[in-house]
């Protein structure tokens, strides 16, 4: 639900769906990122709540990079075809077919005026290929929003970065912690990866994403320590991590779909 302030400029709200999928309001600007609203996705199941149906409200959606669990075609129907969405050059060839009105595709250091906010596109480390045997690509990306008052770090899927320092400190971070096995590799950030992360960056408040959420089907039976690691304990973890940095930022861990209000 959103709160009455949600239309003043210092509004700070956010609803992690589950994934690397949450809507966060920045003043009257309600942005989604990498929305994927389904239960079933390939091989993967959603152990979570379905997202409502206030998921599919939006003025802006952010696309990180091209794999299917970021830019996820069928959720993305499920927006409305004026909606500005931001998404890296890649992507405009598997966009196209939606019939989206306002497609921006953009690179790293590009800057973005939209719906009220201003998007700086930063690079990420991570692999550029729609899949394994696709032959699309584009660069992978990040992305910091300046709403009137608020401010947002979405680095999307990445390895930890030194540039990350040269980020302007923002409001809120939303920092990927895991992924969905059975290994995670170096082109995403662990735990102590993504706490280092948001203290290069600064932030008042951090929420983990990219944890918790689809999982292989019976892979937990298989290899239940990869899933206790990869899956059950990044968020909490994370938590701890950033609580013992002493960096100053405020971790947050709300459950699938709960709205959560920062003040």
């Amino acid at each position: 639900m959103t709160s009455p302030s949600a239309r003043q400029p210092g509004h700070l709200a956010v609803t992690w769906w589950g994934h690397a999928t949450a809507t966060v309001e920045l003043g009257g600007t309600r942005i989604v990122t990498d929305p994927v609203l389904v239960d079933r996705l390939f091989h993967l199941r959603r152990y979570g709540v379905t997202p409502r149906p206030e998921a599919r409200t939006a003025d802006l959606v952010l696309l990180s990079h091209l794999h299917g669990d970021h830019i996820h075609l069928r959720s993305l129907r499920q927006y409305r075809r004026d909606l500005p969405v931001i998404a890296p050059h890649g992507a405009r060839r598997l966009l196209r077919r939606l019939g989206l009105e306002d497609v921006r595709t953009v690179a790293p250091g590009d800057v973005v005026e939209a719906a009220g906010v201003t998007v700086e596109v930063l690079p990420a480390t991570h692999d550029d290929r729609r899949s394994p045997l696709s032959q699309i690509r584009g660069a992978s990306l990040g992305f910091r929003v300046q709403g009137t008052e608020r401010s947002l770090w979405f680095p999307g899927d990445t390895g930890l970065r030194d540039d990350m320092s040269d980020v302007r400190p923002v409001d809120l971070a939303l920092v990927p912690v895991g992924g969905w096995g059975p290994t995670l590799g170096p082109l995403h950030m662990d735990p102590d990866e993504g706490s280092e992360a948001v203290a290069r960056v600064g932030a008042r408040w951090a929420l983990p994403v990219h944890w918790g959420t689809f999982w292989p089907v019976a892979l937990s039976r298989i290899t239940p320590a990869r899933h206790t690691t990869l899956f059950t304990t990044p968020g909490a973890r994370f938590v701890e991590a950033v609580r013992a940095s002493d960096s100053g930022v405020i971790p947050v861990l709300p459950r699938h779909g709960e709205w959560m209000g920062l003040v």
